[in-house]
């Protein structure tokens, strides 16, 4: 027999069949995975986090929906406590967790959660929905997107003031986010 008919013969042969293992690979771990946690969020505890993160706060009123103007100026406030200042701004589109007809009008805390810098409402630029940039390393934060980071070094999303209508006030009830320098927030109450 020479050597190209035994290679021949070897690559015919069938391996004999071994058992089964019942294994997960990982993208099917990386689904399964992703799966279960949206579903948890969605439908178990995370679907209370909204009213979880209310709860605590004070109800205060910050502003009146006819004082502000689409694309106008930021208007500071404080809220929860008389030493965190905010701004509330009317968008020029909707925003995430915003309220009013248009779910435009939006409230987010001045200080830059990267090292604290302060962004006053002159840095409020509303002809592309932003906040910023932060005068310490120019970080700036899109306000439609729960004032998510667009550029700069922040890692985290400006914490959001979560806001409801009563007629024509604008009523402050909550926080969706830490404030710089706090290992919790203050609720204000």
């Amino acid at each position: 027999m020479t050597r190209l008919e035994t290679a021949d013969r070897a690559a015919q042969a069938k391996p004999a069949p071994q058992a089964q293992r019942r294994c997960m690979n990982r993208r099917d771990f990386l689904i399964l995975g992703g799966t279960a946690v949206t579903v948890l969020a969605t439908f178990g505890e995370g679907a209370f986090a909204q009213q979880l993160v209310t709860s605590s706060y004070a109800r205060k009123v910050v502003g009146k929906v006819s004082e502000l103007e689409k694309g106008g100026a930021a208007v500071p406030f404080n809220y929860p406590t008389d030493d965190i200042e905010n701004l509330l701004v009317m968008l020029n589109e909707e925003a995430g967790a915003g309220v009013g007809e248009e779910r435009n009008i939006v409230a987010f805390n001045t200080v830059c959660p990267h090292m604290g810098g302060y962004m006053e409402a002159g840095l409020f630029r509303p002809d592309h929905s932003v906040l910023g940039p932060c005068p310490l390393h120019l970080s700036t934060f899109d306000l439609t997107k729960h004032g998510m980071i667009v550029s700069g070094h922040a890692t985290a999303s400006l914490p959001q003031i979560a806001l409801e209508l009563d007629g024509d006030d604008i009523v402050a009830i909550g926080v969706m986010g830490l404030f710089f320098g706090h290992t919790s927030n203050p609720s204000g109450a």
